[in-house]
């Protein structure tokens, strides 16, 4: 194997170890806050859980899966929980606004 393949695959694994890092670090600092209330802390919330879907796509990419195959697998992940009448979807219509905001078309 050459020097340069060598040190792309090192490059690669420390990507998805710090990947793997942030987004349990990110976890668990949501876990933090909700422990502690969300009074005042939507802008810290919406931080944190944005942060959490930008590093599960960017670890996604590192482990080998292209974004349109993420969003493909949410989508069908969306459509499946309304087929079976997720709770969330009964009794909030998330799953309806959530198809809706990826502009899934109706099958």
């Amino acid at each position: 194997m050459k020097k340069g393949k060598n040190i792309d695959i090192i490059k690669n694994v420390k990507m998805i170890e710090w990947l793997k890092c942030e987004l349990l670090t990110s976890i668990a600092k949501l876990f933090e806050l909700l422990a502690k209330g969300v009074e005042n802390a939507k802008e810290d919330i919406l931080d944190i859980i944005s942060n959490i879907i930008l590093v599960s796509y960017l670890l996604g990419k590192r482990l080998g899966l292209s974004y349109d195959m993420i969003n493909l697998k949410i989508e069908n992940k969306i459509k499946l929980g309304m087929i079976e009448e997720h709770k969330v979807e009964q009794w909030y219509g998330d799953l309806s606004e959530l198809k809706e905001n990826f502009g899934i078309r109706k099958e």
